[in-house]
């Protein structure tokens, strides 16, 4: 157990990348404080669950007193809460608009924001964004900018955080293996059509793991012990002008 007696808190931990990296963290010794809309998917995990919507400010400030309390200083915040839709731009509603940038940009950004002062000298927050920041994905372009924003930020806290030696990075996956494959609402046979279009377009011709997404972040965080303000790619070549 590489981690033992560090401590992390994973956002959106219940399902998908971000349990795959509090499984992960379990395994190698670490107290794990995770989030989920519902905690009902966490009983079998060996971790404190919170349920949290990170569109709402007063869960945020909630969280802060559950962490502080729970875990005190932590070694790792791995922000990872989001959602995707495949709505074209012009069917795009405000009210979708809203919930896109409330979840993935504001909740990411008010989540470190508040978190940030419990992050131990010589620790790392953690962001995922998406491959759909550098590309031009039908359906995607409300996500995206979602993700880029938080790219964004990334850099702006990596250097306002440099001097108490605290790192801020961002993984960005490509397509990955998960149930959902990231996007909400769609039919079943449109969800079949975007991972047969990932398998086509990603130069490696596959998807990714969740296991390969979870050691990238565990890197991230206690391995590149130089790096901040990076975006470690988990894509299989999609975002990097590779053609296969």
């Amino acid at each position: 157990m590489r981690y033992r007696g560090k401590k992390a808190v994973v956002t959106g931990g219940t399902h998908g990348m971000g349990r795959a990296t509090v499984e992960a963290l379990l395994a190698e010794g670490v107290e794990v404080l995770l989030t989920g809309r519902t905690t009902e998917k966490a009983r079998d995990l060996d971790a404190h669950a919170v349920a949290f919507d990170a569109a709402d400010l007063d869960d945020v400030v909630r969280l802060k007193g559950e962490v502080a309390s729970k875990l005190g200083e932590v070694d790792l915040v791995f922000i990872n809460v989001g959602f995707a839709t495949l709505t074209p731009f012009d069917q795009a509603t405000a009210a979708e608009y809203d919930r896109t940038f409330d979840v993935n940009t504001k909740g990411a950004f008010f989540t470190a924001q508040h978190l940030a002062p419990l992050v131990r000298e010589g620790g790392s927050i953690v962001f995922t964004t998406s491959v759909a920041t550098v590309l031009g994905s039908p359906g995607m372009s409300v996500y995206a900018g979602a993700k880029a924003a938080v790219r964004a930020f990334a850099r702006g806290f990596a250097a306002e955080l440099a001097a108490r030696d605290v790192r801020v990075n961002v993984v960005s996956p490509g397509f990955i293996d998960t149930p959902s494959m990231g996007v909400t609402g769609v039919p079943r046979e449109v969800l079949e059509e975007f991972k047969e279009e990932g398998d086509r377009i990603t130069p490696l011709r596959r998807h990714g793991t969740m296991d390969e997404v979870a050691k990238a972040v565990l890197f991230l965080a206690f391995e590149a012990t130089f790096t901040t303000g990076a975006e470690l790619a988990v894509d299989g070549g999609l975002g990097q002008g590779i053609s296969a």
